[in-house]
This record gives structure tokens, C-alpha cells and sequence, in this order.
């Protein structure tokens, strides 16, 4: 009798270890976590979006570069911030909101130099927005959020970088 109750409490015991990861992913995300994934699920939503079209619309083979370089590296960071937030219970559009549809299309509308032109000061603008919110969260967000933050930050710094570097070349 007692070697049973050794190991059911045995049986217990593993069973209890393997759910800690599971109650620590179920941690509720703070405020904050949800407005972050809120603002970037967008924004990198937006980002792989805009940067297809200017992928097929750009004329000057930089662009499209920064295109193709914008859909793998975002298309990546978008999974990532997808996974994080839905084991933290925070739901993620798969659709653009009104505001970045609408700035998709007016994109869409413009064609050749103007094209390459509005898509690269889209993409300073949004990147240059999406620094600050990924160095805030870096600094100030729940473990799974500030790591991915930390990573993600680099990135976009990147981004900034190479889309600068751009604007040199065109002086």
C-alpha cells in the first residue's frame, strides 16, 4: 500500500513540475504587453504587406531589395510576436485596421519614382515609430515580450540603417 501511494504521489509530482511552464505562459499579459502587440502586430502587418507591393511596383533595384529584405525579416518578427502573445492570451488581427489599409492603399496608387519615393518615407516613418515602441517594451515589458523587444529592436535598427543609407546614395 504504501509503494502505491509512493508512486502516485510520485505520478503527481511529475505531472505538477511539467505544468510550470504551462501556468507561467498563462500569466497574464500586462496592459502594456497588450497595447505593444496591438501597435506592432499592425505596424509589422503593415510593413510585409507594403513591402509585396513594392516588390512588384519599385523601380530602382534598392528599393525592391529593401523590399524583399522587409517581407523575410518582418514576415519572421510577425510569427514570433504571434506566438508570444497568444500564449499570453492576447489576441492578434490578421487583418490590417482601418488606418493601415488605408495608408496601403493610398501606396498602392502611386507608381514609379513616386512609388519607390512614398514606400521608402513609409517605411523611415513606420520604422522610426516601431524603434521607440520596440525600446520602450525592451526596457519595460513582461520577460517573453522585453526579449523578443530586445531582438526585434536590432532588427528595426538595421532597417533604419539600410533605409538611410538609401537616402545617402540618392543625394
Amino acid at each position: 500500500m504504501n509503494a502505491r501511494f509512493t508512486v502516485v504521489g510520485l505520478a503527481i509530482t511529475v505531472v505538477a513540475i511539467s505544468l510550470v511552464p504551462v501556468l507561467y505562459a498563462l500569466e497574464p499579459a500586462s496592459k502594456a504587453d497588450k497595447v505593444f502587440v496591438g501597435k506592432v502586430s499592425q505596424g509589422g502587418m503593415y510593413e510585409v504587406e507594403a513591402s509585396q507591393v513594392a516588390g512588384q511596383k519599385a523601380i530602382a533595384p534598392d528599393v525592391k531589395d529593401i523590399a524583399v529584405m522587409e517581407v523575410h525579416d518582418h514576415g519572421l518578427v510577425n510569427r514570433k510576436l504571434k506566438e508570444i502573445a497568444t500564449e499570453k492570451g492576447i489576441p492578434v488581427s490578421s487583418a490590417l485596421n482601418a488606418t493601415f489599409q488605408q495608408r496601403l492603399e493610398k501606396l498602392k496608387s502611386v507608381s514609379g519614382p513616386e512609388f519607390d519615393a512614398a514606400y521608402i518615407a513609409d517605411m523611415e516613418e513606420i520604422h522610426d515609430n516601431d524603434e521607440k515602441l520596440f525600446a520602450k517594451e525592451a526596457m519595460e515589458g513582461s520577460d517573453e515580450f522585453k526579449t523578443f523587444a530586445h531582438q526585434t529592436d536590432l532588427v528595426v535598427k538595421r532597417h533604419i540603417g539600410a533605409l538611410h543609407g538609401l537616402d545617402a546614395r540618392e543625394q
